[in-house]
């Protein structure tokens, strides 16, 4: 909380003067080129040869300046009239811009003040130079406790881009079990507007409908397949997809433990030779990629077998998802072996078992602390030298505990978004959370649609194929 008082157009002297700087960082840059729609590759990676100035740069002079004077001097009460600014130079990440407004004129009439605007880098290079017109306030306005909202922006739309890669693909055949209240049906209804899903919605018929009528969703397009309770969904859900009648299965307003107890028995669930594990897949505003976590809702304390599994599949999903080369960050407190820290030595062992082949698909490297995981800066400064260290794709955490929490941070105070799906079984599944948005429901489906198409291809005869 800050707070701002004013000065008035008779207390305000020429000469006068105002000054703020600000370091740029990478997100910065990208805020810059959103706001100006100047989002070519070139100015936010930025180019040799030092080419004219780009609307990046005049987005950020003028935003300084506009700080200046609105907030600072004059402050509160102030509007700007007129601008005339002239740009030059380039800005760059961690480059220093510091904005000065000098009184330079005073106008009784109308109360109009005019300033000179300076801008410059850290190197003394002029980025802008020119002047602004201000009509300036005659009352003493004073803010007290002013917050100022904290904007995020995104650099990678992931899920966007995920959802719109199914476009084309064949609808899936999916089992809703129990979607018995407003989120669980509208969000399975909605996946199907968007043809991504023929939802096949079972559990107590009479629930099922009065959830569709408090939320005005008509379901005669769609089949009911009634049972008692949600015990009996879950149990329902499984056998038709042990005998092949729906792809994937879906979690609706029953408890994750009801649903995969059905899901894990081996001889009338849907296990199979691989451990079942859940990934999350999620958009990170502030990470340049998608990025996988696991595992977060299943495997409580995984031993060493159970998470040779855990990896296979977070990397065999990431394959589904685009990601050629999967870089896998086995994550423990620190990034060397110490035979007193588990999650080290098992880090030590899932990287050579994929040195043997006995992990395949992807590059391994552990342990590693998150911050080396995931920030190339970190991982220069603790001199690790690793392909996977600031890169990671995909991080295996050493135990349910951490991963579910390292997810939920990066949700709740990095802004991330998270789909989530369970691998492993004979179909995928989707456990939905009461706290999911219409985004990350639609995201998890479309990671769901992802696997299953997979399926399909692996299950076709070569012939097929070729």
């Amino acid at each position: 909380m800050t707070s701002l008082t004013n000065v008035t157009f008779e207390e305000i002297k020429i000469g006068q003067s105002i000054s703020v700087s600000r370091t740029l960082s990478k997100m910065d840059i990208e805020a810059l080129a959103f706001t100006s729609g100047d989002v070519d590759a070139y100015h936010l990676e930025g180019s040799e040869g030092g080419e004219p100035v780009s609307s990046t740069e005049a987005v950020a002079s003028e935003a300084f300046f506009g700080y200046l004077l609105n907030r600072r001097l004059p402050g509160p009460g102030t509007t700007i009239v007129a601008e005339d600014l002239k740009f030059r130079g380039r800005l760059s990440v961690g480059d220093t811009m510091t904005a000065t407004v000098t009184l330079k004129e005073k106008r009784t009439e109308g109360n109009l003040l005019v300033f000179d605007c300076q801008c410059a880098n850290q190197r003394k290079e002029t980025i802008t130079t020119g002047s602004a017109m201000v009509t300036a306030p005659t009352r003493r306005i004073v803010y007290a406790e002013l917050a100022t909202p904290e904007v995020i922006f995104r650099r990678t739309d992931v899920f966007a881009r995920l959802i719109k890669s199914c476009e084309g693909l064949p609808p899936v055949t999916c089992a809703i079990v129990h979607p018995c209240d407003h989120d669980s049906l509208v969000g399975p209804i909605e996946a199907a507007r968007r043809k991504l899903i023929i939802p096949v919605l079972i559990g107590p018929e009479a629930k099922i409908r009065a959830a569709a009528e408090a939320a005005k969703v008509d379901l005669r397009d769609f089949r009911i397949v009634p049972t008692e309770h949600s015990h009996g969904a879950a149990e329902k859900a499984v056998a038709m997809a042990r005998a092949g009648e729906v792809e994937a299965l879906m979690k609706g307003s029953l408890h994750t433990d009801e649903l995969m107890g059905a899901v894990v028995p081996s001889a009338t669930g849907l296990r199979t030779a691989r451990r079942i594990s859940h990934v999350f897949v999620l958009d990170v505003p502030t990470y340049p990629r998608m990025l996988l976590i696991s595992d977060a809702a299943i495997n409580i304390t995984p031993d060493l077998k159970a998470k040779v599994h855990i990896v296979q599949n977070a990397i065999d999903l990431a394959k589904v998802l685009g990601i050629e080369e999967p870089k896998v960050a086995i994550l423990s407190a620190i990034e060397t072996v110490n035979p007193d820290i588990p999650s080290t030595l098992d880090a030590a062992a899932l990287c050579k078992m994929a040195d043997r082949g006995q992990i395949t698909g992807g590059m391994i490297d552990g342990p590693l602390a998150f911050d080396n995981a995931v920030s190339e800066q970190a991982a220069k400064t603790k001199k690790i030298d690793s392909p996977v260290a600031g890169r990671a794709d995909v991080l295996i955490a050493p135990d349910l505990e951490s991963a579910n929490m390292l997810a939920k941070q990066l949700q709740y105070l990095a802004g991330a978004d998270a789909a989530g799906i369970v691998l492993g079984a004979r179909v995928p599944i989707v456990l939905t959370s009461r706290a999911d948005t219409v985004r990350t429901r639609l995201a998890s489906v479309a990671v769901m649609a992802r696997v299953a198409q997979a399926k399909r291809e692996a299950a076709q005869p070569p012939m097929a194929k070729a």
